[in-house]
């Protein structure tokens, strides 16, 4: 099984995660942008994280044989700061950069005006820098945020193609998929979805247009969720050429819109019996175990 896992916050986590997530057989990831817990008050703060996503991020992945990308953007919580909002300006300087293969995360938190304003100026930059774009829906009123979410973005003028609307569930996921948008589900120890709630809606709407992902974090999350995903779906009858495309043929052909996967990296395809055998990679506490 080999894992392209696209949405993943890996600064938060640690090198033994790194050597789980190759045994399990992730190859390839996506680190969004996002809020790192606690209020950045100054632009140069974003600035030294934005260069680590684009350089010791990706040399760190590199030396436990993952391929990192990364996207690039002024996420939706700090957008309500005004001492964050100068950004905004900064971010065309990252956008140009190899690897650099979407904007986000974007789009709502907490569903304000200042939230607003900057999901539509991101939106503008990813149409001038002909990236995709990865939308972050609000944690609370969730449906409402997704319907004005797709709304924004048709208004937008980027392709529907281009846009992943990311951290849905049963009641967001209809929207999204008769928008055209693509549909993204966080598997999460807790809350957002899990394994088997994902394997439902693999069967019931099918295989297209659909990214998984474990968005593990600095919180209690798990960056294995990607492999267990796969295992649910071919405990549940799924093909293992059903669980290659979603875990990593349909990130490939979204975040390949960009032109700048660096896939050319990756080393050899693990071997499914071995990833799987005794569930040891997904159950023990390191891959050495």
């Amino acid at each position: 099984m080999r894992i392209f896992d696209p949405h993943i916050h890996m600064t938060s986590r640690t090198t033994d995660d790194y050597e789980r997530m190759h045994a399990a057989g992730v190859r390839a990831l996506v680190e969004p942008a996002f809020w790192l817990g606690q209020p950045r008050t100054h632009v140069a703060s974003f600035v030294d994280y934005f260069d680590a996503l684009v350089g010791w991020e990706r040399f760190r992945a590199a030396q436990f044989g993952i391929v990192h990308h990364c996207t690039i953007a002024l996420n939706p919580k700090e957008a309500n700061d005004p001492r964050c909002t100068e950004v905004l300006d900064v971010l065309p300087r990252y956008l140009a950069k190899d690897g650099v293969v979407a904007v986000g995360e974007i789009g709502f938190d907490s569903m304000t005006t200042e939230e607003e304003k900057a999901f539509v100026r991101q939106l503008e930059l990813a149409v001038e820098f002909e990236l995709p774009a990865l939308v972050h829906t609000p944690h609370r009123d969730k449906e409402a945020g997704t319907r004005r979410t797709l709304e924004l973005v048709e208004a937008s003028g980027i392709g529907a193609h281009r846009v992943v609307v990311d951290h849905l569930n049963e009641m967001t996921v209809g929207a999204v998929a008769d928008s055209g948008c693509w549909m993204g589900f966080s598997i999460y120890p807790d809350t957002k979805m899990d394994e088997h709630r994902m394997v439902r809606i693999l069967q019931e709407r099918g295989l297209e247009r659909v990214l998984v992902n474990s968005a593990a974090d600095w919180g209690r999350s798990d960056p294995l969720k990607t492999a267990k995903t796969g295992q649910a779906m071919l405990e549940a009858g799924f093909s293992e050429d059903d669980v290659d495309r979603v875990l990593w043929r349909n990130p490939v052909e979204f975040f390949g819109q960009s032109g700048r996967l660096l896939l050319d990296q990756v080393d050899a395809e693990p071997d499914l019996a071995q990833t799987f055998q005794g569930n040891s990679v997904l159950r023990g506490p390191r891959a050495d175990a």
